[in-house]
């Protein structure tokens, strides 16, 4: 009696088991099946349309963070290349008159430079604010970031303390900031575009870059809340996730499918503008993540974490080899 017992409850446990996995591979091919139908939508029929118009539409000037380098930096040159008048802000003002003299040469737009270093905090938006003043601003590129120079574990930071209140201000503050001084007269022509520029590393959790990996899920949050308040008022917040691309921030110099240029994924990302809220911006991108997405957590969060800590011994491989030279 007990055996059938036995039997019995292992018969009904492999018929739940079946049943849970039939329902978990419907679900994977469901996900997989609507996501292959967004990238059709964003990258085969997005791609048909004029986004210049689109871009235009949204009012005179555009205002770039971070726009003396790589993402940024292109994002301007790009916008102005459809005819938008370009507000660069950053940390150099000679970087700043050197681009803006090359975007109005290049494009023949007007631009206005703003000399700003966003890991001062809060004591610089006053002064943003009065530059900003009267201007008829359709699209805020929210791109200034700050990373680590190369990843490690959270109490082996030098001077810890001091990088973390820094990535939280050029990070976080920044775009918190500069949507709350730009959105009101968005808001007031019901007609707007602000990108915020977050990180694949906000995708999921990733260990050795804590707290920088934080930071971007805080912009891609707060995009999407925006996003959803605002939305129907005629502004369009959207989150664009980018992993590598080659700049100055990620170290990369040359580019090949996985690592574009920034001219090639800003392209690319241009034009997903009106078509997805939140996208990583670049087909083989979007692949990457997906692939992310479809592994069992704990086994991404691995991979995650042994690619980090290769590139974490690497690159102190390279410091101390560098000092004993």
């Amino acid at each position: 009696m007990a055996t059938e017992l036995v039997r019995s409850i292992l018969g009904s446990a492999t018929e739940y088991l079946a049943v849970v996995g039939a329902i978990s591979a419907s679900y994977v091919a469901l996900k997989f099946s609507i996501t292959i139908l967004n990238w059709i939508q964003l990258y085969v029929f997005g791609k048909c349309r004029d986004v210049g118009v689109k871009l235009r539409s949204y009012g005179q000037w555009a205002v770039v963070t971070g726009a003396t380098d790589g993402i940024g930096k292109e994002y301007a040159r790009q916008l102005a290349k459809y005819g938008i008048n370009i507000v660069l802000i950053s940390r150099t003002l000679s970087k700043l008159q050197d681009v803006a003299s090359e975007i109005e040469s290049s494009f023949r737009v007007k631009t206005k430079v703003i000399a700003a270093d966003f890991s001062l905090g809060t004591s610089i938006y006053e002064n943003i604010r009065s530059q900003l003043q009267g201007m008829e601003i359709g699209i805020l590129v929210n791109n200034v970031g700050l990373s680590y120079d190369f990843p490690e574990f959270f109490l082996d930071i030098s001077e810890r303390e001091k990088l973390f209140m820094n990535l939280l201000h050029v990070n976080c503050t920044s775009v918190t900031m500069m949507s709350s001084i730009v959105m009101p007269g968005m808001a007031q022509r019901k007609k707007g575009l602000v990108i915020n520029i977050a990180s694949a590393a906000g995708n999921m959790p990733t260990p050795l870059l804590s707290v920088y990996s934080a930071c971007k899920v805080y912009v891609r949050y707060l995009s999407e809340c925006l996003n959803h308040e605002y939305r129907n008022k005629g502004i369009e917040v959207q989150c664009i996730n980018p992993y590598f691309v080659c700049s100055n921030m990620s170290k990369i110099r040359r580019p090949n499918l996985m690592i574009p240029s920034a001219e090639t994924y800003v392209r690319s990302a241009l034009g997903t503008v009106g078509v997805t809220e939140n996208d990583c911006g670049y087909f083989p991108h979007t692949l990457m993540d997906m692939a992310a997405n479809l592994l069992p957590h704990f086994i991404a969060q691995k991979i995650n974490f042994n690619t980090l800590l290769s590139a974490s011994k690497r690159a102190k491989k390279k410091a101390d080899a560098k000092k004993s030279s």
